[in-house]
């Protein structure tokens, strides 16, 4: 009889807000497209693209930074198949 013991890992508290908080960019990036969908007036329609461009940034740092403290997170996790890392 073999007795295996799962090991417990407790999740990085900055690694949650990380997660959080690219949550919520991804939200803001999503509001910002909405905007630029409606706007009408040359200059809000500059506004809006320089928007999304800021949230795109945000995000990309978010996802980045999140890499960093946990590489295995962004594994592709696919069943049945062999994954080359």
């Amino acid at each position: 009889m073999k007795t295996t013991f799962l090991k417990k890992t407790r999740q990085d508290p900055e690694l949650l807000a990380l997660k959080e908080e690219l949550q919520s960019a991804r939200g803001d990036l999503s509001l910002a497209y909405r905007r630029f969908d409606q706007a009408v007036d040359p200059e809000l329609v500059e506004s809006c693209i320089y928007q999304i461009k800021a949230e795109k940034a945000r995000c990309n740092y978010l996802i980045r930074a999140i890499k960093e403290r946990s590489p295995e997170s962004f594994l592709p996790r696919l069943e049945g198949e062999a994954a080359w890392i």
